[in-house]
Protein backbone atom coordinates (compact mmCIF):
# COMPACT_ATOMS: atom_id res chain seq x y z
CA UNK A 1 0.00 0.00 0.00
CA UNK A 2 1.05 3.60 -0.30
CA UNK A 3 1.15 5.75 3.09
CA UNK A 4 2.76 9.18 3.90
CA UNK A 5 5.70 9.05 6.68
CA UNK A 6 7.16 11.50 8.47
CA UNK A 7 10.92 10.79 9.95
CA UNK A 8 13.08 13.15 12.00
CA UNK A 9 16.80 12.98 13.43
CA UNK A 10 16.31 12.48 16.84
CA UNK A 11 18.45 14.78 18.28
CA UNK A 12 17.48 16.06 22.09
CA UNK A 13 17.56 20.26 23.04
CA UNK A 14 20.58 20.44 25.34
CA UNK A 15 18.97 20.59 28.35
CA UNK A 16 16.49 18.39 27.77
CA UNK A 17 16.23 15.36 30.62
CA UNK A 18 15.22 12.55 28.61
CA UNK A 19 13.87 9.82 30.54
CA UNK A 20 15.34 6.41 30.38
CA UNK A 21 12.19 5.48 28.78
CA UNK A 22 12.50 8.02 26.03
CA UNK A 23 15.91 6.70 25.33
CA UNK A 24 15.23 2.90 25.17
CA UNK A 25 12.24 3.11 23.00
CA UNK A 26 13.18 6.78 21.10
CA UNK A 27 9.88 7.70 22.09
CA UNK A 28 10.13 11.16 22.98
CA UNK A 29 7.30 12.58 25.82
CA UNK A 30 7.86 16.70 24.51
CA UNK A 31 8.44 15.89 20.37
CA UNK A 32 9.69 19.73 20.20
CA UNK A 33 12.54 19.15 22.31
CA UNK A 34 14.03 15.82 21.01
CA UNK A 35 12.84 15.47 17.03
CA UNK A 36 14.84 17.84 14.33
CA UNK A 37 14.44 18.28 10.73
CA UNK A 38 11.67 16.27 9.50
CA UNK A 39 10.99 14.42 6.14
CA UNK A 40 7.73 13.65 4.58
CA UNK A 41 7.51 11.09 1.52
CA UNK A 42 4.90 8.89 0.50
CA UNK A 43 6.31 5.63 -0.60
CA UNK A 44 4.83 1.56 -0.69
CA UNK A 45 4.83 -0.48 2.57
CA UNK A 46 3.31 -3.67 2.97
CA UNK A 47 -0.54 -3.22 4.26
CA UNK A 48 -0.76 -3.95 7.90
CA UNK A 49 -2.24 -7.67 8.94
CA UNK A 50 -4.91 -7.13 11.68
CA UNK A 51 -4.59 -8.57 15.22
CA UNK A 52 -7.29 -10.85 16.62
CA UNK A 53 -8.78 -7.42 17.96
CA UNK A 54 -8.13 -5.56 15.16
CA UNK A 55 -9.88 -4.55 11.93
CA UNK A 56 -8.16 -3.20 8.90
CA UNK A 57 -9.66 -0.03 7.82
CA UNK A 58 -9.70 0.97 3.70
CA UNK A 59 -9.03 4.33 4.76
CA UNK A 60 -11.42 6.73 2.59
CA UNK A 61 -10.85 10.29 4.29
CA UNK A 62 -8.44 12.22 7.01
CA UNK A 63 -8.12 15.34 8.23
CA UNK A 64 -4.91 17.48 8.48
CA UNK A 65 -4.37 18.20 12.26
CA UNK A 66 -2.78 21.41 13.76
CA UNK A 67 -0.59 18.33 15.11
CA UNK A 68 0.50 17.58 11.61
CA UNK A 69 1.18 21.53 10.86
CA UNK A 70 3.17 21.37 14.02
CA UNK A 71 5.21 18.50 12.45
CA UNK A 72 5.87 20.31 9.21
CA UNK A 73 6.83 23.58 10.02
CA UNK A 74 10.03 23.68 12.57
CA UNK A 75 11.42 26.31 15.23
CA UNK A 76 14.75 28.26 14.17
CA UNK A 77 16.71 25.14 14.71
CA UNK A 78 14.95 22.84 13.28
CA UNK A 79 12.69 21.20 15.83
CA UNK A 80 9.48 20.29 14.79
CA UNK A 81 6.87 22.55 17.10
CA UNK A 82 4.55 19.72 18.14
CA UNK A 83 4.99 19.61 21.84
CA UNK A 84 3.80 16.34 22.77
CA UNK A 85 4.46 12.89 22.29
CA UNK A 86 5.92 11.48 19.26
CA UNK A 87 8.45 8.58 17.62
CA UNK A 88 9.25 8.49 14.18
CA UNK A 89 9.69 7.02 11.54
CA UNK A 90 5.76 7.14 11.57
CA UNK A 91 2.99 7.07 9.00
CA UNK A 92 0.97 10.19 9.63
CA UNK A 93 -2.72 10.94 10.09
CA UNK A 94 -5.41 10.82 13.09
CA UNK A 95 -8.56 12.38 12.17
CA UNK A 96 -10.02 9.69 10.32
CA UNK A 97 -12.95 7.63 8.55
CA UNK A 98 -13.18 4.45 6.26
CA UNK A 99 -14.54 0.97 5.52
CA UNK A 100 -14.07 -1.81 7.35
CA UNK A 101 -11.99 -4.72 5.01
CA UNK A 102 -11.15 -7.61 7.30
CA UNK A 103 -11.98 -8.20 11.24
CA UNK A 104 -9.57 -10.21 13.28
CA UNK A 105 -10.89 -13.69 15.16
CA UNK A 106 -11.18 -11.92 18.37
CA UNK A 107 -13.50 -9.28 17.09
CA UNK A 108 -16.94 -8.72 18.41
CA UNK A 109 -19.13 -5.87 17.55
CA UNK A 110 -17.41 -5.11 13.83
CA UNK A 111 -18.36 -6.53 10.18
CA UNK A 112 -16.50 -6.50 6.70
CA UNK A 113 -18.29 -3.22 5.17
CA UNK A 114 -19.27 -1.08 8.78
CA UNK A 115 -18.69 2.53 7.85
CA UNK A 116 -16.54 3.77 10.88
CA UNK A 117 -14.78 6.94 12.60
CA UNK A 118 -11.30 6.71 14.81
CA UNK A 119 -10.23 7.76 17.99
CA UNK A 120 -7.02 8.73 18.03
CA UNK A 121 -6.24 8.28 21.56
CA UNK A 122 -4.88 4.67 22.12
CA UNK A 123 -5.29 3.94 25.48
CA UNK A 124 -4.68 0.84 26.85
CA UNK A 125 -7.09 -0.08 29.81
CA UNK A 126 -5.24 -1.14 32.18
CA UNK A 127 -3.18 1.38 34.19
CA UNK A 128 -4.36 3.13 37.17
CA UNK A 129 -5.93 6.15 35.18
CA UNK A 130 -7.80 3.73 32.62
CA UNK A 131 -9.44 1.86 35.43
CA UNK A 132 -10.36 5.31 37.35
CA UNK A 133 -12.27 6.20 33.93
CA UNK A 134 -9.86 8.45 32.75
CA UNK A 135 -8.70 6.68 29.39
CA UNK A 136 -7.74 10.41 28.24
CA UNK A 137 -4.83 10.33 30.98
CA UNK A 138 -3.51 6.90 29.86
CA UNK A 139 -0.34 6.26 31.34
CA UNK A 140 0.93 3.96 28.79
CA UNK A 141 -1.05 5.87 25.88
CA UNK A 142 -0.15 6.27 22.33
CA UNK A 143 -1.02 8.87 19.78
CA UNK A 144 -2.46 7.19 16.35
CA UNK A 145 0.17 8.94 13.74
CA UNK A 146 2.32 10.47 15.73
CA UNK A 147 3.64 7.84 18.09
CA UNK A 148 2.29 5.11 16.28
CA UNK A 149 1.04 4.40 12.45
CA UNK A 150 -1.46 6.64 11.08
CA UNK A 151 -4.00 6.47 8.73
CA UNK A 152 -2.52 8.80 5.91
CA UNK A 153 -2.79 5.57 4.23
CA UNK A 154 -4.15 3.35 1.78
CA UNK A 155 -5.15 0.85 5.18
CA UNK A 156 -4.78 0.68 8.99
CA UNK A 157 -5.33 -1.54 11.29
CA UNK A 158 -7.25 -0.09 14.55
CA UNK A 159 -8.15 -1.98 17.56
CA UNK A 160 -12.07 -2.36 17.35
CA UNK A 161 -12.37 -0.56 20.75
CA UNK A 162 -11.63 2.50 19.24
CA UNK A 163 -13.60 2.55 16.36
CA UNK A 164 -17.24 3.68 15.93
CA UNK A 165 -19.94 2.64 13.27
CA UNK A 166 -21.22 5.71 11.47
CA UNK A 167 -23.57 4.03 8.91
CA UNK A 168 -26.24 6.23 10.59
CA UNK A 169 -24.37 9.36 9.05
CA UNK A 170 -26.33 7.89 5.60
CA UNK A 171 -29.33 9.21 7.11
CA UNK A 172 -28.18 13.13 7.03
CA UNK A 173 -25.48 13.24 3.70
CA UNK A 174 -25.03 12.26 0.97
CA UNK A 175 -22.31 8.88 0.17
CA UNK A 176 -19.75 11.17 -1.05
CA UNK A 177 -19.57 12.86 2.34
CA UNK A 178 -19.98 10.89 4.70
CA UNK A 179 -16.49 9.87 5.70
CA UNK A 180 -15.22 13.70 5.24
CA UNK A 181 -17.88 14.04 8.19
CA UNK A 182 -16.76 11.10 9.80
CA UNK A 183 -13.41 12.53 10.05
CA UNK A 184 -14.08 15.58 11.81
CA UNK A 185 -15.78 13.54 14.85
CA UNK A 186 -12.16 13.03 16.34
CA UNK A 187 -11.37 17.05 16.65
CA UNK A 188 -14.90 17.71 17.19
CA UNK A 189 -14.58 15.03 20.40
CA UNK A 190 -11.66 17.16 21.54
CA UNK A 191 -13.81 19.71 22.18
CA UNK A 192 -16.42 17.83 23.60
CA UNK A 193 -14.40 16.57 26.28
CA UNK A 194 -12.78 19.98 27.11
CA UNK A 195 -16.33 21.22 27.71
CA UNK A 196 -18.58 18.87 28.85
CA UNK A 197 -16.04 16.25 30.00
CA UNK A 198 -13.16 17.80 31.76
CA UNK A 199 -14.75 21.23 32.13
CA UNK A 200 -18.13 20.23 33.65
CA UNK A 201 -20.84 21.83 30.57
CA UNK A 202 -22.73 25.21 31.15
CA UNK A 203 -26.66 25.86 31.35
CA UNK A 204 -28.75 27.32 28.87
CA UNK A 205 -27.99 30.80 28.44
CA UNK A 206 -24.34 30.59 29.19
CA UNK A 207 -21.77 33.16 27.21
CA UNK A 208 -19.26 31.23 25.42
CA UNK A 209 -15.93 32.55 24.35
CA UNK A 210 -13.13 30.78 22.32
CA UNK A 211 -9.84 32.16 21.32
CA UNK A 212 -8.18 30.30 18.18
CA UNK A 213 -10.71 29.31 15.48
CA UNK A 214 -9.07 26.17 14.13
CA UNK A 215 -11.17 22.76 13.92
CA UNK A 216 -10.90 22.52 18.07
CA UNK A 217 -12.30 25.91 18.07
CA UNK A 218 -14.49 25.61 15.57
CA UNK A 219 -15.96 22.22 17.61
CA UNK A 220 -16.43 24.28 20.78
CA UNK A 221 -18.41 26.81 18.55
CA UNK A 222 -20.70 24.48 16.99
CA UNK A 223 -21.24 22.46 20.40
CA UNK A 224 -22.07 25.42 21.86
CA UNK A 225 -24.67 26.31 19.58
CA UNK A 226 -26.06 23.19 19.77
CA UNK A 227 -25.91 22.95 23.33
CA UNK A 228 -27.54 26.80 24.56
CA UNK A 229 -25.06 29.12 24.73
CA UNK A 230 -26.67 32.26 24.52
CA UNK A 231 -23.89 34.23 23.54
CA UNK A 232 -20.76 32.74 21.60
CA UNK A 233 -17.81 35.04 20.75
CA UNK A 234 -14.70 33.90 18.87
CA UNK A 235 -11.12 35.49 18.03
CA UNK A 236 -8.31 34.46 15.78
CA UNK A 237 -6.06 36.51 14.07
CA UNK A 238 -6.62 35.08 10.72
CA UNK A 239 -9.67 36.40 8.79
CA UNK A 240 -10.70 32.83 6.84
CA UNK A 241 -10.74 31.29 10.33
CA UNK A 242 -12.78 34.12 11.77
CA UNK A 243 -15.31 34.19 8.74
CA UNK A 244 -15.62 30.38 9.83
CA UNK A 245 -16.77 31.10 13.26
CA UNK A 246 -19.22 32.65 11.98
CA UNK A 247 -20.57 30.09 9.62
CA UNK A 248 -20.21 27.23 12.89
CA UNK A 249 -22.64 29.74 15.06
CA UNK A 250 -20.48 32.43 16.60
CA UNK A 251 -22.77 35.18 17.57
CA UNK A 252 -19.85 37.48 17.08
CA UNK A 253 -16.42 36.94 15.52
CA UNK A 254 -12.97 38.91 15.39
CA UNK A 255 -9.68 39.64 13.93
CA UNK A 256 -8.04 39.67 17.52
CA UNK A 257 -5.41 42.07 15.64
CA UNK A 258 -7.86 44.43 13.57
CA UNK A 259 -9.86 45.46 16.99
CA UNK A 260 -8.92 48.91 16.15
CA UNK A 261 -7.19 49.30 20.10
CA UNK A 262 -9.27 47.67 21.85
CA UNK A 263 -8.34 44.23 23.44
CA UNK A 264 -10.38 41.01 23.22
CA UNK A 265 -11.48 41.51 26.73
CA UNK A 266 -12.50 44.85 26.01
CA UNK A 267 -14.91 43.52 23.42
CA UNK A 268 -16.21 40.47 25.94
CA UNK A 269 -16.77 43.04 28.05
CA UNK A 270 -18.70 45.59 25.87
CA UNK A 271 -20.86 42.27 24.40
CA UNK A 272 -21.94 41.19 28.17
CA UNK A 273 -22.56 44.11 29.35
CA UNK A 274 -19.85 43.94 32.21
CA UNK A 275 -21.08 40.68 33.04
CA UNK A 276 -17.53 38.62 31.26
CA UNK A 277 -18.21 35.22 29.80
CA UNK A 278 -19.10 32.13 32.44
CA UNK A 279 -17.08 29.84 29.56
CA UNK A 280 -13.58 30.45 28.03
CA UNK A 281 -11.90 28.47 25.82
CA UNK A 282 -8.34 28.35 24.88
CA UNK A 283 -8.15 26.02 21.32
CA UNK A 284 -5.31 28.85 20.01
CA UNK A 285 -2.41 27.11 21.74
CA UNK A 286 -1.23 30.94 22.57
CA UNK A 287 -1.54 30.72 26.04
CA UNK A 288 0.25 33.70 26.96
CA UNK A 289 -1.46 35.83 24.45
CA UNK A 290 -4.66 34.59 25.29
CA UNK A 291 -4.90 33.91 29.12
CA UNK A 292 -4.21 37.32 30.17
CA UNK A 293 -7.29 38.30 27.98
CA UNK A 294 -9.48 35.99 29.54
CA UNK A 295 -8.60 36.18 32.63
CA UNK A 296 -9.77 40.21 32.78
CA UNK A 297 -13.11 38.94 31.44
CA UNK A 298 -14.20 36.27 33.14
CA UNK A 299 -17.65 35.89 35.00
CA UNK A 300 -17.86 35.19 38.57
CA UNK A 301 -17.98 31.26 38.68
CA UNK A 302 -16.86 31.44 35.46
CA UNK A 303 -13.64 29.23 33.69
CA UNK A 304 -10.75 28.58 31.22
CA UNK A 305 -10.84 25.43 29.74
CA UNK A 306 -7.40 25.28 28.05
CA UNK A 307 -7.08 23.01 25.16
CA UNK A 308 -4.24 24.65 22.90
CA UNK A 309 -1.11 22.63 22.75
CA UNK A 310 2.17 24.06 23.37
CA UNK A 311 5.37 24.46 25.47
CA UNK A 312 4.52 27.42 26.64
CA UNK A 313 4.14 29.11 30.67
CA UNK A 314 1.98 32.25 31.44
CA UNK A 315 1.72 34.02 34.38
CA UNK A 316 -2.01 33.93 36.24
CA UNK A 317 -3.19 36.36 39.01
CA UNK A 318 -4.40 33.92 41.51
CA UNK A 319 -6.56 36.19 43.51
CA UNK A 320 -8.41 36.17 40.49
CA UNK A 321 -9.80 32.75 40.91
CA UNK A 322 -10.32 32.92 44.67
CA UNK A 323 -12.62 36.13 44.47
CA UNK A 324 -14.58 35.03 41.90
CA UNK A 325 -14.59 31.47 42.83
CA UNK A 326 -13.46 30.82 39.51
CA UNK A 327 -11.29 27.60 38.11
CA UNK A 328 -8.76 26.78 34.63
CA UNK A 329 -9.06 23.46 33.66
CA UNK A 330 -7.03 21.53 30.90
CA UNK A 331 -8.26 18.65 28.71
CA UNK A 332 -6.56 15.81 26.43
CA UNK A 333 -8.21 13.94 24.11
CA UNK A 334 -11.66 12.77 23.24
CA UNK A 335 -12.15 9.19 24.71
CA UNK A 336 -15.00 7.46 26.83
CA UNK A 337 -17.67 9.38 28.30
CA UNK A 338 -19.87 8.99 25.41
CA UNK A 339 -18.58 11.47 23.09
CA UNK A 340 -18.00 10.00 19.66
CA UNK A 341 -21.26 8.03 20.06
CA UNK A 342 -22.73 11.36 21.08
CA UNK A 343 -21.39 13.20 18.68
CA UNK A 344 -22.52 10.85 15.85
CA UNK A 345 -26.01 10.99 17.14
CA UNK A 346 -25.80 14.90 16.85
CA UNK A 347 -24.64 14.76 13.46
CA UNK A 348 -27.03 12.06 12.36
CA UNK A 349 -30.37 13.62 13.98
CA UNK A 350 -29.09 17.19 11.90
CA UNK A 351 -28.60 19.25 15.38
CA UNK A 352 -24.78 19.39 14.45
CA UNK A 353 -23.62 20.44 10.90
CA UNK A 354 -19.87 20.19 11.01
CA UNK A 355 -19.39 20.29 7.05
CA UNK A 356 -18.23 24.13 6.97
CA UNK A 357 -15.13 23.15 8.59
CA UNK A 358 -13.82 21.95 5.44
CA UNK A 359 -11.84 24.38 3.42
CA UNK A 360 -9.80 22.53 0.74
CA UNK A 361 -9.97 18.70 -0.25
CA UNK A 362 -6.57 17.00 -1.49
CA UNK A 363 -6.48 13.29 -3.13
CA UNK A 364 -3.85 11.07 -1.80
CA UNK A 365 -0.97 11.51 -4.00
CA UNK A 366 -0.85 14.96 -3.30
CA UNK A 367 -1.10 14.99 0.72
CA UNK A 368 2.00 16.56 1.17
CA UNK A 369 0.54 19.56 -0.52
CA UNK A 370 -2.15 19.18 1.96
CA UNK A 371 0.30 19.55 4.80
CA UNK A 372 1.85 22.62 2.87
CA UNK A 373 -1.25 24.02 2.68
CA UNK A 374 -2.31 24.00 6.42
CA UNK A 375 0.54 26.00 7.55
CA UNK A 376 -1.36 28.40 5.67
CA UNK A 377 -3.71 29.12 8.69
CA UNK A 378 -6.56 31.23 7.20
CA UNK A 379 -7.38 27.25 6.16
CA UNK A 380 -9.87 25.58 8.81
CA UNK A 381 -9.89 21.88 7.74
CA UNK A 382 -7.97 20.25 5.34
CA UNK A 383 -8.91 16.83 4.21
CA UNK A 384 -6.91 13.93 2.41
CA UNK A 385 -9.12 12.20 -0.06
CA UNK A 386 -8.17 8.05 -0.88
Amino acid sequence: MKALFVDAHWKPKEGYPLSAQEISSRRALVGSKVWKDPTFEIRRTPAPAPDDNEVLIRVKSCGVCGSDTHLYETDGDGYILFSGLARFPCILGHEFSGVVEETGRRVANLKKGDLVAVESVMWCGLCRSCRAGAPNQCENVELLGLSVNGAIAEYAAINERYCWKIDGLMEAYPEEDIFDIGALIEPIGCAYNGIFVAGGGFLPGATVVVHGAGPIGLGAIALARVCGASLIIAFDVYDGRVEAARRMGADYAFNSRKLGGESPSDKVMELTRGAGAGVQVEAAGAAPLTIPEMERSMASQGRIIYLGRAAASTPMHLDRLVSGANRIVGARGHAGYGIFPNIISLISRGRLDPSPMISRRFPFDSAIEALKASVNRNECKVMVKL
